[in-house]
């Protein structure tokens, strides 16, 4: 059977630098398939789909808002071809009803233990329409190591410059943040997987690069040491969601090869402040991940807001405006409240603003994003900061000897400028 996956094309931030990662839902769902499969994975946002090979089923995953109304266009143009389409991945679960509107089948949850029940129903010709396993999670043990030989590889790099791989640690999130879904998708337990699992996922990865992606990886304190210490042999550089602002935990992640964390910058309190300094004191590279347009927030304050990052030396910045995701609190109150103007997911980007912030106008909002976006990079590009940052992790492979070899030309040419050591 020839089953085609597809990740469907979404578009980047509008003031971000545009880069591909390979999609982490799409390998891992790969390595749940039955073993005779044949399975071919085209990545949209690299290659065009050839809706002309031939295909007996089509599997379409999707992780954002903003790619489900393109999956739906992939699905009903395959569906009108007489090929079968079912969907999966996050934006799935969130956008369900929608999507089974698209599709012959939808799947919802993990896929470990289900696949082969799912690919007999189709080849017995009874696929169901709905596969719910939202609240029926498999034991976390189950989670194998993601099939990346489904990945055309070369396609993942920044202008020949070798980006990461995606891996993950663990499942589930205590938390349960306002603008997030991940408690509605993965439960509010925190489920790490077994930490040889882990390891032994990382050692087989052919890059020295990875980003552990984790919700948060600050759950559990004695699992955070246990993964960083089995993690040191490894000599990878890696990047990962926080890490928990705990010395010993720290100087363990340093010695495991932390590149750098994305950190939520909430406010312009003493600890950010503080825990940013430990970042750095650690030898741990900071990119803020930065969510205007809360109901606190005034034109004043996102001004002072980008005067502290840069005051803290903040390494990168990533500035979005919130987006009420259906299943998340921040949906749940701004509609209940009418204040939601725009449901067309194709706006779901995080730079478009799609509902009546509270002390300011919605114009006014997205004015102020690119104003943050602008502002905290006046004075040094983007570009010429993810140089230093591929600089840096150049440096720490040489270090420990992993380095491979690449032309400094390359380099430079990807960032249109000669940058210093």
């Amino acid at each position: 059977m020839k089953f085609r996956l597809i990740y469907p094309k979404w578009p980047k931030l509008a003031r971000q630098t545009e880069f591909h990662l390979p999609p982490h839902g799409p390998v891992v769902f790969a390595a749940t398939l039955p073993q005779d499969m044949e399975v071919e994975f085209v990545d949209e946002n690299l290659e065009e789909i050839d809706f002309g090979r031939p295909a007996d089923f089509v599997g379409i995953s999707m992780m954002l808002s903003s790619q489900v109304m393109r999956g739906w266009q992939i699905a009903d143009t395959y569906r009108q071809m007489g090929v079968p389409v079912i969907f999966g991945g996050i934006a799935t679960m969130l956008h369900a009803e929608e999507t089974a509107e698209h599709a012959d089948s939808v799947f919802l949850g993990e896929a470990e233990g289900r696949m082969e029940k799912v690919f007999a129903d189709y080849k017995n010709k009874r696929l169901h329409k709905i596969y719910d396993y939202l609240n029926d999670r498999p034991p976390i043990e189950s989670v194998g190591t993601a099939r990346r030989d489904i990945l055309k590889k070369d396609l993942y790099n920044y202008r020949g410059i070798q980006m990461v791989d995606l891996v993950h640690a663990s499942r589930g999130c205590r938390f349960n943040c306002y603008p997030c879904a991940v408690s509605y998708l993965g439960g509010r337990r925190f489920r790490p997987r077994p930490v040889e699992k882990s390891i032994a996922e990382m050692a087989a990865i052919d890059n020295n690069r990875l980003f552990i992606v984790d919700n948060s990886l600050a759950q559990d304190t004695q699992w955070e040491k246990d993964l960083f210490k089995a993690m040191i042999p490894l000599k990878k550089k890696w990047c990962s969601h926080p890490i928990e602002d705990d010395p010993q935990v720290l100087d363990l992640a340093a010695q495991a090869g932390a590149w750098y964390v994305y950190q939520a910058v909430f406010d312009t309190s003493d600890y950010i402040r503080e825990r940013i300094k430990r970042y750095h004191d650690h030898g741990i590279t900071v990119e803020g991940t930065i969510l205007l347009g809360l109901d606190s927030h005034t034109e004043d304050y996102i001004k002072r807001l980008v005067d502290f990052l840069l005051e803290i030396e903040l390494d990168l910045a990533e500035f979005t405006v919130l987006t009420p995701f259906p299943h998340t609190p921040a949906f749940k109150k701004l509609h209940s409240e009418n204040r939601i103007f725009s449901y067309d997911w194709d706006d779901y980007t995080a730079d478009k603003v799609v509902y009546h912030p509270a002390k300011m106008s919605a114009e006014k909002l997205q004015q102020m994003l690119f104003y943050a976006w602008d502002t905290f990079y006046r004075h040094e590009p983007q570009q010429v900061r993810m140089s230093k940052l591929l600089r840096r992790v150049m440096r720490m492979e040489k270090a420990d000897n992993t380095y491979q070899p690449r032309r400094r030309d390359l380099i430079d040419k990807a960032f249109g400028r000669q940058i210093k050591k």
